[in-house]
């Protein structure tokens, strides 16, 4: 069962919390090894990619749309140090603990590594 509510700010202490604990996170991959990344609904022309602090919660997203992901773990160290450079050169933003009606913010990957230290 999720822990997600409607507080976006909780959900997003949620992500920090749990990945923290099990030092893991989850997001959503193809067969082709591409990660789901999706138009952002705050702000212009940018792309946005989702991850969740617990593969249930990853898991409920892979219906319609997104039936053809996966959820694929990765180590928390590898997204704090390794992507979060890699998506701000690119300039995605990032989701934290979106709910199962997509609900949820979206933050500069700067501010995502901030919130580990």
């Amino acid at each position: 069962m999720t822990k997600l509510t409607s507080d976006i700010q909780a959900n997003q202490d949620l992500f920090v919390t749990e990945s923290q604990e099990t030092r893991f996170v989850w997001g959503l991959c193809n067969e082709e090894g591409d990660w789901l990344a999706v138009d952002s609904s705050e702000f212009e022309n940018s792309e946005v990619m989702p991850f969740w602090s617990n593969k249930e919660d990853a898991q409920t997203h892979c219906v319609d749309e997104w039936a053809e992901f996966r959820v694929a773990e990765l180590p928390l160290d590898i997204f704090v140090e390794d992507w979060m450079i890699t998506l701000a050169e690119d300039g995605v933003l990032v989701g934290l603990n979106w709910t199962d009606q997509l609900e949820g913010g979206e933050k500069e990957p700067s501010d995502v590594v901030k919130l580990y230290i």
